[in-house]
């Protein structure tokens, strides 16, 4: 059995920053990428970071680059996702996946999709007030 527990949300101003951990566990998992994905009130679950740890390659949103950062230790299983000057756009459940299935020439477009990823965590709050 592979659990995926996300910690570090909750409360932030805006412009502010709050850091989220994801730790997968599991007697033999080990994963090839690891991702954050997002899921405000009313609107559809969509991607906001992911690495691939051959390479530490990362992808990110358009919406956030330049203002998170998604890094981790593969040996690990843990992936984080340092969140800078937040907005109240930002608000959200936040989802760890992890995927143990990368393509050869896989890239964003790839890992920016929720359905390439096989496990998930509970989520974690993120709430950014104006």
């Amino acid at each position: 059995q592979v659990h995926l527990v996300e910690s570090g949300g909750g409360l932030a101003q805006a412009g502010g920053s709050l850091r989220l951990t994801c730790v997968a566990s599991g007697r033999t998992f080990s994963s090839t990428a690891m991702g954050w994905f997002r899921q405000a009130p009313g609107k559809e679950r969509e991607f906001v970071a992911a690495i691939k740890w051959s390479g530490d390659v990362a992808y990110y949103a358009d919406s956030v680059k330049g203002r998170f950062t998604i890094s981790g230790d593969n040996a690990k299983n843990t992936v984080f996702l340092q969140m800078n000057s937040l907005k109240p756009e930002d608000t959200a459940v936040y989802y760890c996946a992890a995927t143990r299935l990368s393509p050869l020439f896989a890239g964003d477009a790839y890992y920016s999709n929720a359905a390439r990823y096989g496990y998930w965590g509970q989520g974690t709050q993120v709430t950014v007030s104006s």
